[in-house]
């Protein structure tokens, strides 16, 4: 059986898909192919994973200047004739878009050829790549119900993730108050700032306070400082190996809301006071926390009220209430999909006739 995977660029879109290709190889023996383009994280991440990737040129669309938007839209040909290029040498039996630079051209191309396409869509609303994509495909795999009015034969598989997040076990109940603060691989400085603001009266408040604190590297040594001077107990590190361990020994999380992390919050069960990134494209961070928030799991706090005074309350208010903390936990974990990247290999096998 051959697969190609297509899309990349970061990391949320990377992780993902070789989760899927590992299922794929795994389940029917897959020969997979990754098509991507040269300034993403594929170009590391897929090639030490042990899988085969080729490049193909396509611009940016969105957050970008007129002119670059124009090029990008005229050599938009010339990306989807080198996709058709590829699928006639490799010879997929179905492929499958990640989102992403690549995704658009190549699920264009296979559906031009008429082979079966899956769109994997981790993001409540689309990204402008699946968006385009989305009429033509043959069946999307979705995280959130709700984005399923954007495809046809829309199935809600859930987004890979680490089965160690599902492995959360329970924090000893002995064990203090804690609260993991993060804001991505590079940290968010807008978090790290309200946070060092909050200390002082979270301090007072919550008594025992331990915080697990990933601030990035260019706000490391601030952050550092103001913990050692207002007395709080705090891990402050620069980055955090380890995620799922930090994820078990938290009552609470301080995070944005991406779809990689919303996943590994309800797989872990974990309440979120998620911050969306504010300039996410199309703003999908903060539709992906009103999801949550709609279903009772996690507190939205935009980034434009993140003062430390609302963040203060909002997480106080929070720790005082370990009701409200369990049963948000619970609808957080409702909300999981642990056989995910299972799930998507099934449906792309299935439309491929082997299964």
């Amino acid at each position: 059986m051959r697969v190609v995977l297509a899309g990349g660029g970061t990391g949320g879109h990377v992780i993902p898909a070789l989760a899927i290709a590992q299922e794929m190889r795994g389940r029917y023996a897959a020969e997979v192919l990754f098509v991507g383009t040269a300034r993403g994280i594929e170009v590391r991440l897929v090639p030490a994973a042990g899988y085969a990737l080729k490049l193909i040129e396509v611009g940016a669309l969105k957050r970008v200047s007129l002119a670059t938007r124009l090029k990008t839209l005229t050599a938009l040909p010339r990306a989807v004739l080198a996709s058709r290029a590829l699928l006639r040498e490799f010879r997929p039996e179905v492929a499958i878009g990640v989102g992403g630079y690549a995704s658009g051209p190549v699920m264009l191309a296979a559906a031009l050829g008429r082979i079966p396409t899956v769109i994997f869509e981790p993001n409540r609303v689309p990204g402008l790549a699946n968006r385009w994509a989305g009429r033509m495909v043959s069946a999307a795999a979705v995280q959130f119900q709700q984005t399923c009015r954007y495809f046809r034969h829309c199935h809600v598989t859930g987004v890979p993730v680490r089965p160690a997040f599902f492995a959360s076990p329970d924090k000893p109940p002995d064990a203090p108050p804690t609260l993991l603060v993060f804001g991505g691989s590079q940290g968010a400085r807008a978090i790290n700032r309200a946070v060092i603001g909050a200390l002082p009266e979270l301090a007072g408040e919550i008594p025992g306070l331990h915080v697990i604190h990933q601030t990035g590297e260019a706000d490391h040594d601030e952050t550092q400082a103001a913990y050692l001077k207002v007395g709080i107990s705090g891990e402050v590190t620069r980055f955090i190996d380890d995620m799922p361990r930090a994820f078990a020994r938290a009552d609470l999380l301080l995070c944005r809301s991406g779809a990689s992390t919303v996943a590994e919050i309800t797989a872990a069960g974990k309440v979120a006071v998620m911050v969306p990134f504010p300039y996410a494209a199309d703003d999908h961070q903060r539709r992906n926390a009103e999801a949550l928030v709609e279903a009772g799991a996690a507190v939205l706090l935009p980034e434009a009220q993140l003062t430390s005074q609302n963040l203060y309350k909002t997480l106080s208010s929070l720790f005082r209430d370990q009701a409200r903390l369990a049963n948000m936990s619970r609808a957080a974990r409702s909300l999981a999909h642990p056989d995910a990247a299972a799930a998507i290999a099934r449906l792309a096998a299935k439309l491929a006739g082997r299964e």
